[in-house]
């Protein structure tokens, strides 16, 4: 059975993560909490205990210090702060951003990448120039270098270390996008190369609507919301208490358990794989051959658009999405494909299957066998 429900396979967990249980009592009990975290009578401590239980849970995930959390209303807004409030004059992104990256400046400069989904390093290197002119550069880093962790649309890892060991040399920041990262690979590597890192506490099976973003301690950030003086004066606005219970109830919950779900969710990924490639040889899959996280696989079955297949596999009771409709609320083609060079005809024939916590064989079974029809539709096209 499905976790959105005893008809559905849902398998859109890169959308939308199902709420774990522990998540949605942790939201549920701070609904019941009257005060505001910033009064100082009795209520308003209690709430302040539960936000700041919540920043812990959240920052431990990451193996940050509690002060470098500030809370968000998502990751959206985790990175349009991360690219408008830094202080940043330059950006450089790379190609396969999401769009909450892509569309944060419209000066940004964006770097390539290769057949595989991974960024161009050395076009990066070009970018942030010579090493040694960064020695006789104006004082404080006015360049910021935002590459995403794992890809939403591929599972795709890229080369954080690397790339950080370039920003670095060249006196520049670097922002990582950690949304698809967290429960899927070990977050506190990621942490230690970058200097921002964005959050979604929906993505990891808390409730939506509440993110983060990590700011390392001397980092400069702006705060573009005024009016008050939360989450240390860098984000003003009553804080969202139930959302943020419940987010770091999942971070808490994931911190525990993220390795033995990595392995389990990997292989279901790896069955479906096999299971979609012995119904159809010809399926491409995204990425295949660079690393990538077990619980994402980009399919392309030429000859189907990926809107038909999308309806198809809902009609069947089975939940995936197309490029990034999580964000959009509709199948496009995907920029991430196309920025790895596929052409028209397998890029608008990709779905995206993801899974997570709560994903079993019969969901993927369920997929498989809606998948056989699929393939047969397209081999008659």
């Amino acid at each position: 059975m499905g976790a959105a429900g005893k008809a559905t396979a849902y398998l859109d967990y890169n959308a939308t993560a199902p709420c774990r249980p522990a998540a949605a009592q942790a939201a549920a009990q701070a609904l019941g909490a009257p005060g505001n975290p910033s009064s100082i009578h009795a209520a308003g401590r209690a709430a302040h205990a539960i936000l700041e239980r919540a920043r812990r849970a959240v920052a431990a995930l990451a193996g940050a210090d509690p002060a470098e959390v500030v809370f968000t209303s998502g990751a959206t807004e985790a990175d349009n702060l991360a690219l408008r409030a830094t202080g940043a004059e330059r950006v450089l992104v790379s190609a396969v951003e999401h769009d909450a990256v892509l569309a944060a400046r419209s000066d940004r400069e964006i770097l390539p990448v290769d057949e595989a989904g991974l960024i161009d390093l050395e076009a990066l290197d070009a970018a942030l120039g010579p090493v040694e002119a960064a020695a006789d550069a104006r004082p404080g880093p006015t360049t910021l270098v935002s590459v995403m962790a794992v890809n939403n649309e591929t599972g795709v890892i890229q080369p954080i270390d690397a790339v950080a060991q370039r920003v670095r040399a060249a006196g520049a920041r670097l922002h990582v996008d950690a949304v698809q990262a967290a429960g899927r690979v070990d977050l506190r590597p990621i942490w230690a190369a970058a200097d921002y890192l964005s959050l979604s506490g929906h993505k990891m099976g808390g409730p939506p609507g509440v993110g983060a973003l990590l700011v390392r301690d001397g980092a400069p950030l702006q705060a573009e919301a005024l009016g008050g003086g939360q989450e240390r004066r860098r984000r003003a606005g009553t804080e969202n208490l139930p959302g943020i219970a419940g987010f770091g109830a999942a971070a808490a919950e994931l911190a525990e358990r993220w390795p033995e779900e990595i392995a389990r969710v990997a292989a279901l990924r790896d069955r479906l794989e096999a299971g979609a490639k012995r119904i159809a040889p010809a399926v491409r899959i995204a990425g295949e051959r660079a690393p990538r996280v077990g619980s994402t696989s980009c399919l392309a079955l030429a000859g189907l658009a990926a809107e038909k297949q999308v309806m198809a596999l809902d009609l069947a009771g089975v939940a995936v999405s197309a490029g990034a409709a999580c964000s959009s609320g509709k199948v496009t083609r995907s920029h991430v494909l196309h920025a790895m060079g596929w052409p028209d005809a397998w890029a608008g024939a990709a779905i995206r299957v993801s899974l997570g916590w709560a994903s079993s064989a019969a969901d993927v079974d369920r997929f498989l066998a809606a998948y056989e029809k699929l393939a047969a539709k397209a081999q008659a096209a």
